[in-house]
Order: structure tokens, then C-alpha cells, then sequence
């Protein structure tokens, strides 16, 4: 096994009128990646400001490995004044190191990379930045530090699927430990090799894939419940003594008193959280034709120099009742200004979008533009003032309504600027659920909830009898509720598919590899006629430089004897008698196998764009 990186032990976070988290202890060890799960609120992300040092405890202590190095991307990224991308990831380098100026122009061109890997422009400024845009700069700040260990919090909000899927492909390809926050399952089950789970201020640890989690936590729920179950027998038990006849026994009998208040209060803390469950009722509107929407020949352009840029072009569909459609693509493809369009938010530049009879819309935009900061939970359900709003023709009392999404009383008055990501996406359901439709609308809906949540939300869509429309990134969350999926492709074509995102994907593979294959037989026809295998090499050799050959033929020969030193390594380190008797010893053989993970990744990096090179050359 090997050392630990970074313990926490016995620690704690006190709120004033609770313990958030008590009695904490956790060891984090190369190679562990963790997925930390919970409710909202639970205290995931306190956990991972503690983890990181940016939280003191209010008790505990935390222990960190020497030469170690802790990255954390927060949930909402903070930026201070105007500079370069490439420079603001720069700086998460200058505040873990001093940098030589040979090593800052290497890093940089790394930064460029990275940002270019997200679809960024290191050239463009920081500031004017879109909240996806901040996430991802943020990203690309935390992973040039390579660090030994990284926590990141909601990394995939708002990053679009290709990104998440590269994202993915780079963190599996780190040696170094990941505590990852996220409430996306496809993502967790990709990574995730161990569960570290937030429950009643405790945490819990398995190691496992994420799909053992629902098995292994409702296990655990199902022992509670029993265990609440004969608390309050006893409780009531103990009360009913306690009404009888206590006056002439009471200071014989003060002690068992103070064993019923201390039952109680041990319920109040054990039960809060079984008894917070969070349910959705829909206002559902009656009527409307089954065709709900057409779109005929729509074509939606942006400005752009020197000359438009077509988002949407020749766009024809006709969504009916009933219908639950995925919209999948690259951020940036023109996916909400589609659905802008089709509720005629936006007009087309080409075709038209005609409405079918009684049809209601309710759409949640993934910008919460349509909640007002300075407003709170209570007003923006009763903006006329009262406190009563209905809901599917009935009435109900504000607080009683938003008590059902999980807000305590002190919050429904609470601005709502002030409140968290997933606060106000509880809102927004809120407020969208409040109101009669039969047209359901949501733009990436999943970000900042929490598993149970979503879990509800899609209930809630299976239930739905009217038409449903998601924009989301969230693969898990598209394939339980969608039956069919419109995809982004290039130049403005959008091809429908039937089926969940993983049918489609399926879908697009196998024309891939149909498409190669039809390609290779090509190119393997021409080459036996015409070019015999020794010729190609010979050719490849001709192209390629003399130091590039050199390279192909050594890189794997360096990168065979680092990791057998990594291994060499990593055995002596994990010998706790070799901290204890060379502490300077200890700590110079761990930044030297530090460096060499770096370098065999370099290594491994510059050998596979040779070998592309060379594969690219022999196919030519």
C-alpha cells in the first residue's frame, strides 16, 4: 500500500447551532481517486476547503506529506482584475513554485495546450468571462500544477461532452491522488475507485466502483431507520414514565430524566435528515394538440467578421406530445439559442416555427436569468405579494411549498444572490413547477444538484404526461429520461437519433468504424499494389527527421526505466521506518519520484505524437 499523501484526523466544522462535521478522519494515498458524495449541504465542499487549508477546523489537525502538493478547484471560481488566460494559469504555478525562465516558457506552452484541449483562447482576457468559461479557466489552472493531490468540486458543469470525455482520459492517465465532487454518475463510474461518503455530519469510506454506492448506502439508511425506529419506541417508553408520578421520585430519578432529553436530542440530530425529503409537484396544464411544435427550414445565424456564422442551418422537426428529446453538442454550438428559437425567445434568420393549439411552456435556463438577486424564495413565487400560491388548481401556503424543495424557513427570506448554485436551481424548479404547462423546457438542469435531487427531477419527468425538451451534458441523466436525441453536427446540421445518448453514441461509433473500415480496405488495396511494406518504412524513415527516428526508438527504453524506478521507489517510501530514521532522505527521493512521474508522462506524450506522426506518414 503505498504512503499516505494527506491525513485529516478527528476533525471538525461547528456552525454555531450545530456540528457540520465531527469526528472526520481520512487518508489519502497515491492513486486513490474518490468520488465524495452527499446531500446538498451535507458538507462536501467545506471538506474539500479543509483538505485543501483554505478552512481551519474548529477541531482536528491535518497532515500533509512532505513536497506534497494540494490543487483544488473550487465550485465558483473566483477572479481578480484583467489579465491573459494563459497568464491566470500560469499563476497557479507561481504560487506553488518558483519557476526558472527556461521552465516558464515550457509551462506556458503546456498552458496553451491545456486551454486549447477546453476550447479556449490563451490570448483572451479574464474578465467578460461566462460562468462555464471561468469553470474551465479555473480547470486549466488547477491541472498545470500537477499536483500530487487534486480536489475538485462540480469540475463538469458546464463543460460540454467531449471536454467531459477528454477530462476523463487525462485524469485516468494521473499517477497522483483526485477527490472529485460531481453529480454526474457516467462520470464518477469512469473514475472512481473508492466512495467517500457525507452522511448526518459523519463520513463513511468503501472502497469500489461508484454503481456499489445506491446498494451499499441504502443498506446503511435501512439500519438507521431501524435503529430510529426503536428510539422512539423508547422515547415513549421513558416519556410515559416520566408522567407518572415523577414528583416524588425526583432526585432518585434526575439521572434518567437526563437520559430522555439526551434520547431526544440524539433523535432531533439522527432524524433531520431522514425526515428532509424533497418531493416536486408539477402544474400541469390541461389540453393542447399532439403536434406541439414544427420547424421548417430554420436556419439561426450569429454576427461574425468577415461573415456570419450559421449555428442552425436548414433545421426541420416536428416534436409531438409526449415527446422527451436530448439536444447534445460542443459547448458553443448554438444548443440554447436553438431552444431560444423554438419558443420564440429569438427570431430565425431563415424558416419558420409554427406552435401547436394550448401549448404552455415552462423553461429553465441554465443562466437563471429569469431569477431576480435581489429578490428572495418567498417573492419570487408570490411577486404580488400574499403568502399563498397555487399549485395544479390547489392552493398552498409559500412556506409549506418550498419546505417540499428543501428550504429551511430562514432561507425563504434570504436574497436570493446570496444563495448557492443549487439553491437556486431548487428555486428555479420551484417557480417553473408552480406554474401550469404542458411544454417542459431544461437547459442543463443537472448543475449544482445533488444525486437525490436529480433523481427526484427525473421521476418527476417520467411522470410528466405533456412534452419534454433537455439540453444537457449529463449522460447518466439523458439516458433515464430522453427517447430520442438531437444532435449537433458540423455546419449547422442537426441529425435526430433514436434512443438515449448511449444508443447514440453507439450509433456514432459504428459509423465511425464502418467509415474507417471502408477507408482501410481502400488504402490497403493501393498499398499492396503499389507500395510493399518495406518501401514504406523506408519512407516514413526518409520523412521523419534523424532525431526523430532516435526518439521513437529510445523514448520507450527511458520511459521502461522510470517506471521501474518509480516502483523501486515507491517500495522505500512506503517503509514508514525510513520517514522516521532519514526524514531528508525520505523527502528528496519523494521529489525525485515526483519528477520522475512528470517526466515519464512527458515522455509518454512526445512518444505517442511521434508515433501518430509516424502511423500518419505510412498511411499517406
Amino acid at each position: 500500500m503505498a504512503p499516505p499523501l494527506m491525513s485529516i484526523a478527528d476533525m471538525g466544522v461547528n456552525l454555531g447551532d450545530r456540528w457540520l462535521l465531527r469526528h472526520v478522519d481520512l487518508s489519502v494515498s497515491a492513486g486513490d481517486r474518490l468520488a465524495l458524495v452527499g446531500r446538498n449541504g451535507a458538507g462536501k465542499s467545506t471538506l474539500m476547503k479543509l483538505i485543501a487549508g483554505q478552512l481551519e477546523p474548529d477541531e482536528g489537525s491535518r497532515w500533509i506529506a512532505p513536497s506534497a502538493q494540494i490543487a483544488y478547484l473550487p465550485q465558483s471560481p473566483q477572479f481578480k482584475g484583467s489579465m491573459s488566460l494563459s497568464s491566470y494559469v500560469l499563476q497557479g504555478l507561481d504560487e506553488a513554485s518558483d519557476l526558472t525562465t527556461a521552465e516558464r516558457i515550457k509551462q506556458s506552452h503546456r498552458a496553451e495546450a491545456i486551454l486549447d484541449k477546453m476550447g479556449m483562447d490563451p490570448a483572451r482576457m479574464t474578465d467578460g468571462l461566462s460562468g462555464g468559461e471561468r469553470r474551465r479557466a479555473s480547470l486549466a489552472r488547477a491541472l498545470i500544477t500537477d499536483p500530487q493531490v487534486l480536489l475538485l468540486d462540480e469540475p463538469t458543469n458546464h463543460l460540454d461532452l467531449p471536454t467531459i470525455e477528454w477530462l476523463e482520459d487525462m485524469l485516468k492517465a494521473r499517477s497522483g491522488a483526485l477527490i472529485l465532487i460531481s453529480h454526474d454518475r457516467a462520470f464518477l463510474r469512469a473514475l472512481g475507485t473508492g466512495i467517500i461518503w457525507i452522511h448526518q455530519g459523519t463520513l463513511r469510506r468503501r472502497e469500489g466502483n461508484f454503481d456499489q454506492f445506491e446498494d451499499w448506502s441504502e443498506g446503511i439508511l435501512a439500519e438507521e431507520a431501524v435503529r430510529l425506529h426503536k428510539l422512539d419506541r423508547k422515547i415513549a417508553e421513558e416519556t410515559r414514565w416520566s408522567h407518572q408520578g415523577i414528583s416524588a421520585r425526583r432526585k432518585r430519578n434526575q439521572g434518567r430524566l437526563r437520559e430522555l432529553q439526551e434520547m431526544r436530542q440524539l433523535r432531533a440530530r439522527q432524524g433531520g435528515q431522514l425526515i428532509a425529503q424533497m418531493s416536486m409537484n408539477t402544474g400541469k396544464a390541461e389540453g393542447g394538440g399532439q403536434i406541439v411544435l414544427e420547424a421548417r427550414d430554420l436556419s439561426v445565424d450569429i454576427p461574425a467578421r468577415p461573415e456570419p456564422v450559421n449555428l442552425v442551418k436548414h433545421f426541420n422537426t416536428i416534436i409531438r406530445r409526449g415527446d422527451r428529446l436530448g439536444i447534445v453538442g460542443p459547448n458553443g454550438i448554438g444548443k440554447s439559442t436553438l431552444i431560444r428559437t423554438l419558443l420564440g425567445e429569438r427570431s430565425p434568420d431563415k424558416g419558420h416555427v409554427k406552435t401547436g393549439f394550448g401549448l404552455l411552456s415552462a423553461y429553465f435556463d441554465q443562466n437563471r436569468e429569469r431569477l431576480n438577486p435581489d429578490s428572495t424564495p418567498w417573492t419570487t413565487l408570490c411577486p404580488d405579494g400574499g403568502d399563498t400560491i397555487e399549485i395544479d388548481g390547489k392552493p398552498r401556503h409559500v412556506t409549506s411549498y418550498l419546505r417540499d424543495f428543501l428550504f429551511d424557513d430562514y432561507k425563504m427570506t434570504q436574497r436570493t444572490g446570496t444563495l448557492s448554485g443549487g439553491e437556486q436551481n431548487r428555486l428555479l424548479l420551484a417557480r417553473i413547477f408552480s406554474q401550469p404547462h404542458n411544454f417542459l423546457v431544461l437547459d442543463e438542469p443537472t448543475n449544482d444538484l445533488d444525486m437525490e435531487t436529480i433523481d427526484l427531477l427525473q421521476e418527476v419527468i417520467a411522470d410528466y404526461d405533456g412534452t419534454v425538451l433537455i439540453v444537457s451534458h449529463d449522460r447518466d441523466f439523458l439516458d433515464r429520461t430522453v427517447t430520442g436525441v438531437l444532435a449537433f453536427e458540423a455546419d449547422g446540421k442537426i441529425v435526430p437519433h433514436a434512443g438515449g445518448y448511449s444508443d447514440y453514441l453507439d450509433r456514432r461509433r459504428q459509423n465511425t468504424e464502418r467509415k474507417a473500415g471502408k477507408n482501410t480496405k481502400k488504402q490497403s488495396g493501393k498499398t499492396r499494389q503499389n507500395r510493399p511494406a518495406e518501401t514504406l518504412s523506408k519512407a516514413a524513415r526518409n520523412r521523419l527527421s534523424y532525431k526523430q527516428v532516435y526518439q521513437l526508438e529510445q523514448l520507450p527504453k527511458e520511459i521502461d526505466a522510470l517506471r521501474a524506478r518509480i516502483a523501486e521507489a515507491e517500495i522505500k517510501l512506503a517503509d514508514m521506518d525510513f520517514f522516521a530514521s532519514d526524514a531528508e532522505g525520505y523527502e528528496k527521493l519523494a521529489k525525485q519520484t515526483a519528477q520522475d512521474k512528470t517526466d515519464i508522462a512527458e515522455k509518454e506524450e512526445s512518444w505517442l505524437e511521434l508515433e501518430i506522426l509516424r502511423e500518419q506518414i505510412q498511411t499517406d
